[in-house]
């Protein structure tokens, strides 16, 4: 890609499920305040990767680093307060918490008190219970989330509680972002609403990494593109040379290209 220092290195990343390998040996870079979209057929491997920088899954070799240190080493349950968020697939809210109490969960890396001033109501505790709220509040009203704030997760629409989620990661304030799969199960307003919001996200400074199949809106969305096939890395680049690339074409539409 050029230019800044990568914010992500993912360097000879290789891991292995008994005799098969779902990444072999894959690099790349995301510089920061950048998007960059990952992409490839299913079973290319792109929610392994993610799953390895979340810390889910250990790679059998190579490393990962972020903001220079390794995340080998680091617990998933660490990831939040490094600076990185993540939304998944699969809706992982809380049905009968209130939608501003599920953002309020994403802001609780980032606070400090114990158990016993929580408990107690101690100012600190207090402070950062009123910092949380303003937080959720705010990026309730950025989302348009503001007239469902009190109701429960449970029964509202999908296209909403993909906001919820898209708060809720970043209400923890994440210097990278990984969005995986945010435009599945969206209809076309939907989608188009999603990519101004990814386009606003990097605009408040946040790097996003993206794995989608939506091939259109990763291409409208994303600086830089990585291509994925059975682990392997086959291409990356501006959007406008990857959808060009005659291996890129091949993996996804099969047989050889003229």
């Amino acid at each position: 890609m050029g230019g800044s220092p990568a914010l992500l290195r993912v360097s000879q990343v290789t891991v292995r499920f008994g005799g098969i390998i779902a990444l072999d040996a894959v690099s790349f870079d995301v510089e920061p305040r950048k998007v960059v979209g990952l992409i490839g057929p299913n079973g290319a491997g792109k929610t392994t990767l993610f799953n390895c920088l979340s810390r889910l899954y250990t790679p059998t070799a190579g490393d990962i680093l972020f903001d220079g240190v390794s995340l080998l080493n680091r617990p998933p349950h660490r990831m939040a307060e490094l600076g990185i968020g993540r939304t998944f697939q699969n809706l992982a809210l809380f049905q009968r918490m209130s939608i501003l109490d599920n953002i309020k969960v994403g802001v609780h890396c980032r606070t400090s008190s114990d158990f016993l001033s929580n408990a107690l109501r101690l100012p600190k505790a207090r402070h950062e219970a009123r910092e949380a709220e303003e937080t959720a509040r705010e990026l309730a009203a950025w989302l348009g989330l503001e007239a469902v704030l009190n109701q429960p997760a449970a029964g509202l629409p999908f296209g909403t509680l993909k906001r919820v989620e898209l708060a809720r990661a970043m209400a923890s304030q994440p210097k990278l972002l990984l969005l995986d799969e945010p435009a599945g199960g969206l209809n076309h307003e939907e989608v188009t609403e999603l990519q101004e919001l990814i386009h606003a996200i990097r605009e408040r400074g946040t790097t996003v990494l993206l794995v989608e199949h939506h091939m259109n809106m990763v291409m409208k969305v994303s600086d830089h593109v990585v291509v994925l096939d059975f682990g392997r890395k086959i291409a990356e680049g501006p959007p406008s040379q990857v959808q060009s690339n005659p291996e890129v074409i091949r993996a996804y539409l099969g047989g050889t290209v003229s």
